[in-house]
């Protein structure tokens, strides 16, 4: 059942890039029955790690653990892209990073970058690949103040992430916003950082332990009992790693707002639009809430949802697989967006990286089509 669902399967057609030949591999090297080969580590560093397999898998097998631990196993990987590299530093130094992608947004200088001289220049550098899909962080959004539905009932931490917490400014506001309207004082503490999933998925668990432990402590000191994620992709490292044992409860901001009583007290003004509404294959495959996200969209009166179709799976992004294998990464994105239902007027997705690789190669194809985040859709529509 997991060949199906394998994107990377649907891609190659070939066995070894599925879930079935990777377990196969790992188990080879682990009883010492092959040799560690260019090919073999090629098509295990291929895995996206989306976690499609496990989530249909009868046997419950546990793809997630199987594939960061052969990765551990492994760790001479492939050589990487050096903006692959650039943005592995980049994650430990959020407030750097902000800087930077805020000094690379300034129109002129996006043009430069985006030049097919500057790519010419780039490309000996192995920087084409990052300079050509660099995000554009979303501005901080201000409301007015929500007249709480109910009294107030605690506070709640925010995680805002490394990459995320550039990008998805908006995001984050649009939380602050709808979390008050319900009677919580959101929390974001100061000194936090990334989560670690990127050096997890990779097999690098000494550095993703490294990089959540500012994380980690930021949120201890803040005295909250709840954290709330707003990127799907964070999801899972920090409630199965960064907080493991932690008497601190993981939460998807979706499901929590969904299944909360005081939801039912928020107002929504109309939007007579059409979404197309994208689920990230960690919304779907780990997180598992899609239906808590179509609910919540369901509140806002007149609003149209067309779920985008559940193949190929990925849009490709996935962390850093972008700038390490792009050719599939483009095959995945482009399959995805062909499945965009007729003229929508936005395109909702709930994952930062799907974010940005999905809205690049929308603004390459000439669609001025909003890529937008579901919270910041909702809190857009608030009527509290």
């Amino acid at each position: 059942m997991c060949l199906p669902t394998c994107p990377t399967y649907g891609v190659a057609h070939n066995e070894a890039e599925s879930p079935r030949g990777r377990i196969a591999f790992a188990q080879a090297l682990a009883g010492g029955q092959a040799n560690l080969t260019p090919s073999l580590e090629k098509h295990l560093d291929q895995c996206l790690a989306c976690m499609a397999c496990e989530r249909v898998c009868p046997s419950h097998v546990r793809y997630s653990e199987l594939i960061v631990a052969t990765r551990a196993m492994v760790r001479s990987r492939p050589p990487r892209s050096r903006g692959s590299g650039m943005l592995a530093f980049a994650l430990s130094r959020p407030r750097a990073l902000r800087a930077v992608l805020a000094l690379l947004d300034w129109p002129l200088l996006r043009r430069c970058v985006a030049s097919r001289a500057a790519q010419r220049i780039l490309r000996p550098l192995r920087l084409d690949r990052a300079a050509a899909e660099l995000p554009r962080p979303a501005r901080r959004v201000s409301y007015p103040a929500a007249k709480p539905a109910a009294g107030s009932r605690g506070r709640v931490g925010v995680f805002l992430g490394c990459v995320a917490s550039a990008v998805d400014r908006d995001v984050h506001s649009a939380a602050a916003h709808l979390l008050r309207a319900m009677g919580y004082e959101p929390v974001v503490p100061r000194g936090q950082g990334c989560c670690g999933a990127l050096a997890a998925h990779a097999g690098d668990l000494a550095a993703a332990e490294r990089l959540a432990a500012p994380t980690r402590a930021a949120f201890e000191r803040a005295g909250v009992d709840t954290l709330l994620v707003t990127a799907s992709g964070c999801f899972g490292t920090l409630r199965d790693r960064t907080f493991a044992g932690s008497s601190l409860q993981v939460c998807d901001i979706h499901e929590f707002l969904h299944g909360d009583a005081g939801i039912a007290d928020l107002r929504f003004r109309p939007l007579d639009a059409a979404i197309a509404l994208h689920t990230p294959c960690t919304q779907a495959n780990v997180v598992r809430s899609g239906d808590a996200i179509r609910s919540l969209l369901g509140r806002i009166p007149q609003l149209r949802v067309h779920a985008m179709p559940a193949q190929p799976g990925c849009c490709g992004a996935a962390g850093d697989y972008f700038l390490r294998h792009p050719e599939i990464a483009d095959t995945l994105r482009s399959g995805t967006l062909d499945g965009l239902p007729a003229a929508p007027d936005l395109l909702v997705t709930s994952n930062v990286g799907c974010r940005i690789f999905l809205d690049n190669a929308l603004r390459r194809r000439g669609r001025s089509l909003p890529v937008v985040h579901p919270i910041a859709l909702l809190a857009q529509q608030l009527d509290n």
